[in-house]
């Protein structure tokens, strides 16, 4: 079994499969890691294959960066045998630097994982705080509680233009970058106004419940009896939401293609809908986790537990979802901050490229 995968792995990496291209550093990087290999105060003498070769010309090259050191070892000759390598244990900087680039991505994909699963909560819940007040519109028209989140779409299709004829440009004044802001501040955006958003359906389930206290429906039957409260005002937390996830859906997307390497590129969208699966994912395990921490703290048993949610700390659940938020935030800050672009004019095989100094993605500041 071992020899057929061992010849699986060689195939392969013979036809250039970039999912084992990168494996290939991260293998050579582990078997050096005993070597006592020094990075050479040259950077072109780190292997790279030379570019006067046929085999070199539609061929990538990237400048080595002063970043995830570790995986260095890699790409450092040991000797000067002329004969081809071993691509599992010496690697081409270009092959290293995209394997980099891929490892450096992934702390921003996972800080964006707990936001969608905020959704999860917020689509769930607010349907089941809608039932419970007054639908109606107009005498004759009363709207589902199920459709409420249609409402704050149909302000962004008028907003997202807003916001790409006029915030961008203005802010392209200060910046100097095309989008105005960078994928990482758009992507920042997003965060916090989600965690502003859980704030506001907090605030809201609490004006929910007290109406329900003052006018004696806390056990009431919905549909009998509804709150003499509008349902159209959980459309609010619906409304910052949606507009947090516009600034999460553009930087993420811009984000994962402009920094994936280049063979990912055409599927580097699968980076945003991985991180939105994990979410909803990981909303059930929340749930039940909360359930089990609160359990017998309300007359339902727990926080979420019970068909009446009047008896429910619904609350309670909204404000720690805030606070998970803002804590993902400020680790989001911590990353975004430290994260290197990748240098954009890099890809081509020029002698230029490779004499470029490390710090070229430097140029853009999150």
């Amino acid at each position: 079994m071992f020899k057929d995968l061992a010849r699986w792995l060689k195939f392969c990496s013979y036809f250039k499969f970039l999912p084992f291209v990168l494996l290939q550093v991260y293998v050579a990087a582990f078997r050096n890691r005993k070597f006592q290999l020094q990075l050479p105060e040259d950077l072109l003498d780190l292997y790279e294959i030379n570019k006067d070769k046929e085999a070199a010309i539609e061929a990538e090259f990237l400048p080595h960066r002063d970043t995830l050191r570790f995986l260095d070892k890699a790409a450092i000759q040991a000797s000067t045998d002329p004969e081809a390598p071993n691509p599992w244990k010496l690697c081409r900087v270009t092959q290293v630097e995209n394997a980099k680039n891929l490892l450096s991505i992934f702390p921003v994909f996972s800080c964006t994982i707990i936001m969608t699963l905020c959704l999860t909560q917020l689509q769930t819940f607010s349907i089941q705080e809608g039932l419970t007040m007054d639908t109606s519109i107009t005498k004759s028209f009363n709207i589902p509680p199920a459709s409420l989140p249609i409402i704050p779409v149909i302000f962004l299709i008028i907003l997202v233009p807003l916001y790409d004829r006029l915030v961008v440009p203005f802010a392209r004044k200060f910046t100097g970058l095309p989008t105005g802001i960078t994928h990482l501040q758009r992507i920042g955006v997003g965060l916090i106004l989600s965690s502003i958003s859980m704030a506001s359906a907090a605030l809201m389930e609490v004006k929910r419940r007290d109406v329900a206290k003052d006018h004696n429906t806390l056990d009431a039957i919905p549909v009998l009896r509804p709150l003499p409260i509008s349902t159209l005002w959980i459309s609010i937390q619906f409304f910052i939401f949606d507009i947090a996830d516009m600034f999460r859906y553009v930087g993420l997307l811009e984000f994962f293609y402009s920094e994936a390497p280049k063979g990912l590129k055409s599927i580097s969208t699968c980076f945003l809908w991985s991180s939105m699966a994990l979410g909803y994912f990981l909303s059930t395990i929340l749930v039940n986790i909360v359930n089990g921490v609160t359990k017998g703290s309300t007359k339902s048993g727990w926080w979420l537990a019970g068909s009446n949610i009047n008896r429910n700390n619904l609350n309670l659940f909204y404000w720690l979802l805030s606070i998970l938020r803002f804590i993902n935030f400020r680790v989001y800050l911590f990353v975004a901050r430290r994260y290197k672009y990748t240098p954009q004019n890099a890809s081509l095989p020029s002698n230029e490229n490779r004499e470029a100094p490390a710090n070229q993605e430097d140029r853009r500041e999150n």
